[in-house]
């Protein structure tokens, strides 16, 4: 089993294929498991690792745990230890924090970011008004739905969405807050700084996301001037695996005109 012992922990890493390295950050629901839809697609192009977050998957926390605040600089020593000088990452909601961390903390180790339902840490007034209406008058969702992924999905797609809830159960179980902003990053936001790199930026979202609102990843892109911005339509919060060969492909398509050397 690869792993290397980095940063107090003994981290879950894959490594498939050649060429420009790609990492994969997943969300809160899954794993270095999630992205079996994209791997065999990006490994043809580039190196591709993934990898099991702190806490998630095969990998376990120091004791006593650290959690997400050392996220960042898991990512920084994994690449270290790979011998990874230079990355683009494409990361889904949780993973956000680690990339886009990562990115503000070594922006010159980052040739391409893409976020998946993710604001990144770009955020404003209007963004946290819609989150707020979001969270008063939620939209429904059956009981016992997995509101990560669409119900429209759910339904045409039952055994995909039933290996969607497998994946994420072989996590351990984690408190309700775990990623609860600390009190002193509210109202801090991450757009100067990406608008000072000028680092290639995508934002993705689902139409139909139910976890985090369409809208507050779309100011999350307009914050930035030179990142860009794209709705996969009829997908819920993890579009990348409802509707993974349309999410290849944009992201493929932002990889490539985005590589240092075009």
């Amino acid at each position: 089993m690869p792993t290397a012992h980095i940063n107090g922990v003994n981290m879950y890493y894959e490594v498939h294929g050649n060429g420009p390295s790609v990492v994969f950050c997943h969300g809160s629901g899954g794993n270095h498991l999630s992205w079996w839809q994209q791997i065999p697609y990006f490994s043809k192009y580039y190196k591709c690792v993934v990898y099991d977050h702190r806490t998630f998957g095969l990998t376990e926390d120091e004791n006593p745990p650290k959690g997400r605040s050392e996220f960042a600089e898991d990512l920084k020593c994994l690449l270290d230890f790979l011998e990874i000088e230079r990355t683009a990452i494409v990361a889904h909601s949780m993973g956000g924090r680690s990339g886009s961390m990562f990115t503000i903390r070594n922006p010159e180790r980052v040739w391409s970011l893409v976020l998946s339902g993710s604001n990144g840490g770009s955020d404003s007034s209007e963004a946290r008004e819609v989150r707020q209406k979001h969270k008063s008058d939620p939209p429904f969702t059956p009981k016992g739905a997995l509101r990560a992924i669409s119900q429209e999905f759910t339904e045409k797609f039952p055994e995909r969405a039933f290996l969607y809830r497998q994946i994420m159960r072989l996590n351990p179980k984690h408190n309700a807050d775990f990623l609860k902003v600390p009190k002193r990053l509210w109202g801090i936001s991450t757009h100067e700084r990406f608008s000072d790199l000028n680092l290639p930026m995508l934002y993705t979202t689902g139409e139909n996301d139910v976890l985090v609102h369409p809208e507050t990843i779309r100011i999350a892109s307009e914050l930035i001037p030179h990142a860009e911005f794209y709705v996969f339509r009829n997908a819920g919060h993890s579009s990348y695996y409802e509707q993974p060969e349309h999410f290849n492909e944009v992201v493929h398509q932002f990889l490539k005109k985005s590589f240092p050397d075009n």
